[in-house]
């Protein structure tokens, strides 16, 4: 609202230092150039014949362009005939220039041109419109290092590959990334460790590709890393009781690289009654511990923490992921996450049912061992006595 106020306001000023019948023309010849920079255009255009020499006459130029990714008219005013701005390539690129005169041809008076000239440069029509890659979302983890991932489109053919290009103003020429990251045999995203990218910059990306039938759509994204920073999980977290019975919860910082002063968190709270229930409460701070009123001892209190970087450092920021659970009293026993609890769970019960079975096998051999045995001494006994009365009867004899 404030740039289209502005504007309107300089249109008014403009007609009305125009009164005095002078017309200015628009300048000539622009020409946009695409350096190979990922959407980082770079504008020229040339003074208007008629202005031409009239070179005691300082001459400024307004620039309005359309920035496809803030959905807005950006305007600038700048002596030089040239100028670099940052659009999506896969939109239209929109560009507007006026010319602005002063000094003695105007008696001392700046007068803007009624009209301008403009440009208006259509996207390439490469690749199909369900060939582009969707969902690009990009996460510097701990300031350590960033991966970039995309989403497939349903509709594409499995043959199909995409690559993905980055540029920012310290590079020369764009660069293919660096690490790929596969899912199903398809490239489905990028890491970046080991490389070095600058922060409070754009980084221009573009996610292209081919198949056999022919190009992918390309995608374009441009952001700066700062606002895409996720922190490491706090891993050290502390609750005790204070001296007049009001807990103590206190955390110390996360693992990587952010700084402590450009975080915040928040603390989740679950509190269980005598009766059960179990309310919760969501706590945001600052500071890196917490005092909380005094409890019923009956009363059990859980606490977790996360943290985000503030908008006093950037823009805009990732939570990090929740800390393990914290309670007071504790138990010997706190189930966190059931679902990851129960794998430990089956292979107990596994095991459980193969040493019975093990068991049951060496038992029947065993059994079986001393039933033989038992089937065997009556024979060998039998065998004996036969054998003595034999001896007898032939001594008679």
């Amino acid at each position: 609202m404030a740039s289209n106020s502005w504007l309107t306001l300089v249109l008014l000023l403009s007609a009305w230092r125009e009164s005095n019948g002078l017309t200015v023309d628009p300048p000539e010849d622009i020409v946009i150039i695409d350096p190979g920079h990922l959407g980082h255009l770079q504008i020229t255009w040339s003074l208007p014949s008629s202005l031409v020499n009239k070179t005691e006459c300082p001459k400024l130029y307004q620039l309005e362009y359309f920035d496809t990714y803030e959905d807005t008219w950006t305007a600038i005013r700048t002596t030089k005939r040239t100028y670099s701005a940052l659009f999506d390539l896969a939109k239209d690129v929109r560009v507007r220039l006026y010319t602005l005169l002063s000094g003695p041809c105007t008696n001392g008076t700046m007068v803007k041109s009624t009209s301008y000239t403009e440009v208006v440069q259509k996207p390439p029509s490469t690749g199909g419109e369900d060939t582009a890659a969707q969902d690009f979302i990009c996460v510097y983890h701990k300031m350590e290092y960033m991966e970039c991932k995309w989403r497939r489109n349903p509709k594409m053919l499995a043959n199909a590959q995409h690559s993905l290009y980055f540029w920012h103003k310290n590079l020369e020429q764009a660069q293919e990334c660096p690490k790929y990251l596969m899912s199903n045999g398809a490239r489905s995203g990028c890491n970046f460790t080991g490389i070095t990218l600058p922060d409070f910059t754009d980084i221009n990306f573009c996610v292209n590709g081919s198949s056999p039938q022919g190009p992918l759509k390309p995608a374009f994204v441009s952001l700066q890393i700062q606002n895409h920073v996720k922190p490491g999980i706090t891993e050290k977290l502390h609750v005790q009781a204070g001296p007049e019975g009001q807990l103590e919860l206190h955390w110390g910082r996360p693992v990587g690289k952010v700084p402590v002063h450009c975080l915040k968190w928040e603390v989740d709270h679950k509190q269980e009654g005598q009766n059960g229930k179990i309310a919760s409460e969501k706590i945001l701070t600052i500071g890196m511990s917490l005092t909380l009123p005094p409890v019923h001892d009956k009363e059990r209190n859980c606490y977790r923490v996360r943290s985000k970087l503030h908008k006093y450092c950037v823009e805009k920021s990732l939570w990090s992921e929740w800390s393990h659970l914290i309670c007071h009293p504790e138990k010997n026993e706190i189930v966190l996450e059931p679902e990851r609890d129960m794998v430990p769970v089956y292979v107990y019960i596994a095991v459980a049912i193969i040493a019975i079975l093990v068991l049951s096998l060496c038992v029947g051999a065993v059994l079986k061992v001393r039933r033989s045995r038992q089937v065997k001494k009556p024979d060998s006994l039998l065998t004996a006595l036969f054998t003595r009365n034999s001896v007898v009867t032939v001594a008679g004899a």
